[in-house]
């Protein structure tokens, strides 16, 4: 058993580092004013063929695992980037796996080379206003008309919809009372936004600016048939390969935002001087820092083992929902005591910490709730009836 990283990886943290360096805390504190996707940022990591760290050689990526993916994610949260950075490029590290794993070559070579090249964006459609994570109840309707589908309803929670050339889109082809399974009816396409057919309300939120989170509504959106993504009706069963890769990457980067709060947090516990000490020399200031550490360290080893089961073809789904609940709460509380442990001056926004804080909220809450997370390792793990 090895603990350690290999001279691969160490150089991956390295190279990304390096980039993530020169977008610093002002960069950042800038996005999260005025907003406006970080496209200076997201072309320095598509410059450099980091958007294809998982995409094979051969549809022009790295070729690398899921565990790289990790690494590099954790590393560019940690730079200070937090979910702004992350989120800006998170969709193209995982997106396309259903692709990959059930499209067909000429689909693989149309849909997934330029996303892996950062010459398209592509926004991830799933989510709808009254099922939110109960997927199976979707109502967006794709009719299919001689070699055409025509699509109509609406999506909430869908992050760079204002910036996406492309749609990966999960939509009701068989009304839901003529499928013998729920998880039936269900097809998944990959093809232009067409923004003629769909409008793009953006929603104000608590964090995260510069990358926009969006209402979708269809009217008449037609995807051509070349566009539908392995079998009708199956597209429920091909997205479950995204889900891991996805909680195994946003576990990663809520760790990372979790140390660069830690980081903050250190800083200034030892630079700040109150009745004549420094702050840190206090132990109700350094207790709760050390347990933030621990616990940090912690989620890293779950998410670090989740990517390897990935990676090696083996279940993953409880340790994958292990790692998205641990780092989602370890990264929380770093967080949070980053924020008290600067006392006033954690309010500011020109200590960082408070935008940590309201960024950390999304790999808590997204892609799945905490205590769905929870309920998933009952059922799974403990053997205990389904809840919900």
């Amino acid at each position: 058993m090895d603990f350690g990283l290999t001279s691969e990886q160490e150089a991956i943290r390295e190279a990304v580092g390096q980039i993530c360096a020169r977008f610093d805390d002002a960069y950042w504190l800038k996005r999260d004013k005025e907003g406006g996707f970080p496209q200076d940022f997201y072309n320095a990591l598509a410059k450099e063929g980091w958007l294809g760290i998982c995409t094979s050689e051969a549809l022009g990526g790295a070729g690398l695992g899921i565990t790289e993916a990790a690494i590099m994610m954790r590393t560019i949260a940690e730079s200070g980037a937090g979910m702004s950075g992350a989120s800006a490029i998170h969709i193209n590290i995982f997106g396309l796996k259903p692709v990959e794993f059930y499209g067909t070559e000429e689909q693989k070579n149309r849909m997934i080379r330029p996303m892996a090249e950062g010459r398209e964006k592509a926004c991830f459609a799933v989510t709808e206003p009254n099922t939110g994570l109960n997927t199976t109840q979707l109502k967006l309707k794709a009719e299919k008309r001689g070699d055409r589908y025509v699509v109509n309803g609406q999506k909430v929670w869908i992050s760079t919809a204002q910036v996406a050339d492309r749609i990966l889109l999960l939509a009701r082809t068989t009304p839901l009372e003529e499928v013998k399974k729920a998880t039936h009816g269900l097809s998944l396409f990959y093809t232009k936004f067409d923004r003629s057919r769909i409008r793009v309300r953006e929603i104000e939120k608590m964090g995260r600016k510069c990358v926009d989170s969006n209402e979708l509504f269809f009217d008449g959106f037609e995807i051509p048939e070349e566009d539908l993504i392995g079998e009708e009706g199956r597209g429920f069963e091909y997205i479950l390969q995204g889900m891991n890769p996805e909680r195994i990457l946003i576990a990663a980067e809520a760790v990372g935002l979790g140390m660069a709060a830690l980081r903050k947090a250190n800083q200034y516990a030892r630079e700040r001087i109150v009745f004549n000490r420094p702050i840190g020399q206090n132990q109700a200031i350094q207790h709760p820092l050390a347990k933030c550490w621990c616990q940090l360290e912690a989620a890293w080893l779950m998410v670090m083992r989740a990517a390897w089961l990935f990676d090696n073809g083996k279940p993953c789904g409880e340790a994958t929902n292990a790692a998205k609940y641990l780092a989602g709460e370890a990264g929380f509380e770093a967080c949070q005591t980053a924020v008290m442990t600067h006392g006033g001056f954690g309010y500011a926004k020109e200590y960082h910490v408070e935008r940590y804080l309201r960024e950390v909220m999304v790999p808590r809450i997204a892609p799945v709730s905490p205590q769905l997370a929870l309920c998933f390792i009952a059922e799974r793990v403990l053997g205990m009836p389904k809840s919900y």
